[in-house]
């Protein structure tokens, strides 16, 4: 496995990201233990969950599994980087109209302590904004989460979903406080959505923000059976999408079996390449679709390579705003 720091950080973490969102709802807990195990003997050690994961009605799922996983010992829990996430609503019914969606200092504190208790951890080395909060201010997000990096249950901030400019703002409020701000942003990010390379992608490289790239594989049109789908699958509930796309796809495949490569781990390692990631997410469920993952990192795609990717799958060719203007 392969390590990179986490952003402008000292916080050293592989180059792949256990996404762990079907652990509950996909894959039960048994599998879920044997993928975790898994991951950390291959030297995956960052892990990626949110307090909503679950499913309706079984939001908080995940991190339980998490943490029943983490109370095994064997220093599972010292070996793991774990990120989890901040914004949603829990289905609690006395949370009031505090705890819907969004963030504030009252939503976060409360959170933040169900969520360790979920994980059966007393600290988040990565505690992420879902989401942009538009009614919240940066002095009180940021006067939140300086509280909770001074009491030592947050190592580090991190955001998801945020545009470009949230970015700098966030920064620029940050650096008024004298506080390290965000070090992290999540983001959609694949051969089939490459808009962050307009604005997201530039802002995070000039921030020293490391971003984590979420489905890398573009919901599974990118794992290697969307032309020929099994019944089922999640891939299979994609038609429209499918056919869309059958061109780029047919082309994809064929350049990948030029290269004798997986589709699935040819879109991972593209992903990789670009300098502002730090990794992509994999959301595997079951052990097998993990193992299959693990040769992404060792991929090194050709500048011959890149050409061609971006002829069957067109970026917006350059940053913001040279891409529109001169």
């Amino acid at each position: 496995m392969e390590y990179t720091f986490l952003g402008r950080t000292g916080l050293k973490v592989s180059r792949l990201c256990l996404g762990t969102m079907n652990f509950g709802p996909s894959t039960d807990e048994k599998e879920a233990f044997s993928i975790m195990d898994a991951a950390l003997d291959a030297g995956v050690n960052f892990f990626d969950t949110a307090n909503v994961y679950g499913g309706e009605n079984r939001r908080g799922w995940t991190e339980e599994i998490i943490g029943r996983w983490f109370a095994q010992g064997g220093n599972r829990r010292e070996k793991v980087v774990l990120a989890t996430k901040v914004y949603g609503p829990m289905e609690d019914e006395n949370d009031g109209p505090n705890m819907e969606r969004g963030l504030s200092t009252y939503k976060i504190r409360r959170h933040l302590a169900a969520s360790l208790k979920r994980l059966q951890t007393d600290h988040i080395e990565l505690y992420q904004m879902h989401h942009i909060a538009r009614s919240a201010t940066w002095d009180e997000l940021w006067e939140a989460f300086q509280a909770l990096v001074q009491q030592g249950t947050v190592d580090y901030v991190g955001s998801s979903n945020f545009a470009g400019w949230h970015i700098t703002l966030a920064q620029a409020k940050a650096k008024e406080r004298h506080f390290l701000g965000l070090v992290s942003e999540q983001h959609k990010y694949s051969l089939f959505c490459r808009e962050p390379e307009l604005e997201v992608l530039p802002a995070s490289e000039h921030h020293g923000i490391g971003v984590i790239a979420w489905s890398p594989l573009a919901g599974g049109l990118l794992g290697g059976n969307a032309l020929n789908p099994d019944a089922g699958s999640r891939t299979a509930n994609q038609t429209k999408a499918i056919e869309k796309h059958r061109s780029q796809l047919e082309q994809f495949s064929a350049l990948c079996k030029e290269l004798g490569e997986s589709e699935a781990n040819v879109a991972l390692a593209w992903v990789l390449s670009h300098p502002a990631l730090t990794a992509p997410i994999i959301g595997p469920r079951t052990l097998k679709q993990f193992e299959d993952t693990l040769r992404a990192v060792e991929i090194k795609l050709d500048t011959e390579t890149l050409t061609k990717l971006d002829e069957i799958f067109p970026g917006p060719g350059k940053p913001a705003p040279e891409a529109y203007a001169w």
